[in-house]
């Protein structure tokens, strides 16, 4: 490039040396035919010229300036684009107006927000592109005389009559070409700024290789399995799966009995199904971030290092982001993704550029929802809105993977307000459920005589210790400590499972209850619902505290898992000490209460599912903070509440909670690591390796817990919205953080 062309980027070489500048208008038409290829299905033109006209504004001689000289070459001024930094993501949007009139304003939308995401119409863009200042910015770049090819359309008419979905799917239509846009961005960015990195991308297997891997991995399974009848029907399961893959995309759902092989059967389908249909990627979403470690490790003891493990434990405030923070975001492109429900939806409500940019590598892939039937119904008629426009417009099939399947099919109510658009075209893969509930029934459930009368924690423990090993599941992590307290009496070695501790301490419980069941050794725990889904550990008796059908479901999962007891497994629905907390956890005992009210055989047959599901549903609302109707597009002003909707859709809600890094120093309380990572973390702030390591030791609390502990001197606050463990006594050995802080005067600084 010449000296006097216009520059996107500059950047130091290892040595110091400045290497030559990112040309501007490279910058520009690499990121246009990047994001034309990533929209290739649902809209080429419209993300080629947003990529192309994106950064227009750079041509202005302030922003040129700045970057020559201001800025020191800084990396982060690609990124940051604070005020008073020369200001350059508007231009293009005011030109996109100018040229095509209120469809413009699609452009509009993708280029303003490619570095703050994207805004509300009212009262966010529309003010933004009226401004005076905007204006300025867009003549300030065209009186430099950006090269004709740039600024030149070429055959694009913009046509919002070809919109996937219509006017129903406007809104993540502008996502799926926002994610285009900001990841071509990124990747451009990054080939220049950073290419070894860059370098290391698209270096992923096929998933035809990863299909060959996992043949050989389910022939060692089939020839070293034991000849039970539990294996037999897990068999069958996968047969089922792989000879059903063959069908047409869309909608479907693999309904299994508990303990009846759904993780690797699932897998089989999506990737047969890939196979036959051309899908790129697997996306196998998890409810529970405290189990998808353990997911993520059975697909990485097949699939190596193909596989991406993406959920946010320990994340520093998004506010704070910064050039490598962002890059560092995945992206999806991995053949094999494993990620939570918050992760999943989050993104597909999101307004952020760093959660869009995954976006658009959805398309055409087959997505795996393990155990469905833990969707929230508060956030649930958009949910199966975008699900329905995944699989009817971008090419990706669904599978609704469950033991006890939600009722989703649209229904309709005198009262409007209870409706729901649902999931219509569901295709079961399994030939008989009914037949292979009756097969896999393992376990004999004894309701409570009387649904009125609670049971005590004393009395409770007292039947729990009565049996040689026995899992016990509660509603609270307050009811699970008040039953472990109430275990001591008679076995000071019950085990203990929660959310009050970490990941890396849980998952050492949970090996040691399996190697102690295995080995035939007595094993009393207690437990909230967190066992009930993907672990895998098998109690003769299990103990469940009255709650939604769907738990006491996922709680027999847990007993005579493998069918090898000599008679049935016994699970005892009991009533607490209290009733649920108000919510969806009391709705759900309300419904269960409803449903097996005056039930004396088989509480558990599939067919009650659906009428629990409905009563559930009926008793919420579907779409509590109307994000539907934030994100239903006016037709006259293409006006779409982006950011105010991605605000909303909030799964776990961020004000409400905050992560506090715990000393767990291992089973013998030696292991020192977490101290070697709280130290990396002071010195050098936030590496994504480095938050992946200190997600296995995040315990999140509510902020008022947080607050608390924070004015006691317990915790501290090590980069913005992370905590670190101060007290050296606020982690209990089995009972892991307590929310009530250490005693008066016990503290010892550590940090």
């Amino acid at each position: 490039m010449t000296i006097n062309s216009s520059i996107a980027h500059a950047a130091k070489n290892p040595d110091g040396s400045w290497r030559d500048p990112h040309d501007l208008l490279e910058h520009l038409s690499s990121v246009g035919t990047l994001a034309a290829a990533f929209a290739e299905q649902y809209g080429s033109g419209w993300a080629r010229l947003a990529g192309r006209w994106h950064d227009l504004g750079k041509y202005r001689p302030r922003f040129q300036r700045y970057i020559r000289l201001a800025s020191g070459f800084e990396a982060d001024a690609h990124i940051k684009g604070e005020a008073g930094k020369a200001p350059h993501s508007t231009a293009g949007a005011v030109l996109a107006t100018d040229r095509f009139g209120s469809a413009g304003r699609v452009l509009a939308y993708l280029i303003a927000g490619h570095h703050a995401g994207l805004a509300d119409w009212f009262g966010g863009l529309e003010g933004r592109l009226g401004n005076a200042d905007s204006r300025d910015e867009l003549n300030e770049a065209l009186a430099e005389n950006p090269p004709a090819e740039l600024l030149d359309a070429g055959d694009f008419k913009p046509d919002l009559r070809a919109i996937p979905g219509g006017k129903s799917g406007f809104s993540l239509w502008v996502r799926m070409l926002f994610s285009a846009l900001v990841d071509a961005d990124f990747l451009d960015t990054e080939r220049y700024m950073d290419p070894d990195k860059f370098a290391w991308r698209n270096c992923w297997p096929v998933l035809s290789e990863l299909a060959r891997l996992f043949d050989a991995h389910m022939a060692n399974v089939a020839a070293t399995a034991p000849p039970t009848p539990v294996n037999a029907l897990r068999a069958d399961i996968l047969r089922q799966c792989r000879e059903k893959a063959a069908a047409a995309p869309g909608l479907f759902s693999l309904t299994v009995p508990t303990g009846g092989g759904k993780t690797l059967s699932g897998m089989a389908f999506a990737l047969e199904h890939a196979r036959a249909h051309r899908k790129h990627r697997v996306i196998h979403v998890i409810p529970y971030t405290s189990i998808i470690e353990q997911t993520a490790d059975i697909f990485r003891s097949i699939f190596g290092e193909a596989v991406i493990e993406h959920h946010s434990n320990a994340e520093s405030d998004p506010e704070r982001e910064n050039h490598a923070s962002r890059l560092a975001c995945e992206n999806w492109d991995a053949p094999v993704v494993v990620t939570t429900n918050v992760q999943f939806f989050e993104s597909l409500f999101a307004a952020r550029t760093s959660r869009c940019r995954k976006l658009h590598n959805l398309v055409d892939s087959v997505v795996i929802l393990d155990e469905a039937q833990l969707l929230p119904p508060e956030f649930l008629q958009p949910m199966l809105d975008v699900l329905n426009l995944l699989t009817q417009h971008y090419g990706v099939s669904v599978v609704l993977s469950t033991a006890t399947q939600p009722a989703l099919s649209t229904r309709a109510y005198f009262d409007a307000r209870q409706n729901l658009r649902g999931l219509d075209n569901v295709r079961e893969i399994i030939d008989d459920p009914d037949t292979l509930y009756t097969k896999l029934e393992r376990v004999q459930v004894r309701l409570p005589p009387d649904w009125q009368a609670r049971t005590d924690w004393s009395q409770l423990a007292l039947e729990l210790a009565a049996h040689d090993s026995a899992l016990a599941i509660v509603n609270t992590r307050a009811d699970a400590r008040a039953l472990w307290e109430q275990m001591q009496v008679h076995d000071k070695g019950t085990l203990h499972l929660s959310a009050l501790m970490c990941g890396a301490h849980r998952s050492r419980v949970i090996a040691d209850i399996k190697t102690r069941l295995k080995a035939g050794v007595p094993t009393r725990v207690v437990s909230t619902q967190l066992v009930e889904a993907g672990v895998d550990v098998d109690f003769p008796v299990v103990f469940r505290a009255l709650a939604g059908l769907d738990s006491i479901a996922q709680a027999a999962g847990r007993c005579n898992r493998e069918g090898r007891l000599a008679n049935k497994g016994e699970v005892v629905v009991f009533v607490p000490p209290k009733p649920a907390p108000l919510g969806l956890l009391r709705k759900g005992e309300d419904a269960c209460r409803s449903v097996l009210h005056g039930i004396t055989e088989q509480p558990l047959a599939r067919t009650r599912f659906a009428d629990y599901f409905e009563r559930l549903y009926h008793a919420c609302e579907l779409d509590a903070h109307g994000i539907a109707s934030l994100l239903e597009v006016d037709g006259k002003e293409l006006a779409v509440n982006f950011r105010t909707a991605a605000d909303r859709f909030k799964l776990i809600a961020d004000e409400d909670s905050a992560p506090i890094v715990v000393r767990y120093m291992g089973e013998d309380g030696q292991d020192d690591s977490i101290d070697k990572w709280l130290a990396t973390l002071r010195k050098d702030g936030p590496q994504r390796w480095l938050m992946r390591k200190l997600q296995r030791y995040t315990v999140n609390l509510h902020r008022r817990d947080v607050a608390k502990l924070l004015a006691h001197g317990d915790i501290a606050e090590i980069i913005p919205g992370l905590f670190v463990q101060v007290s050296d006594v606020l982690y209990h050995p089995t009972l892991g953080l307590d929310p009530d802080g250490s005693p008066h005067g016990s503290t010892s600084l550590i940090v």
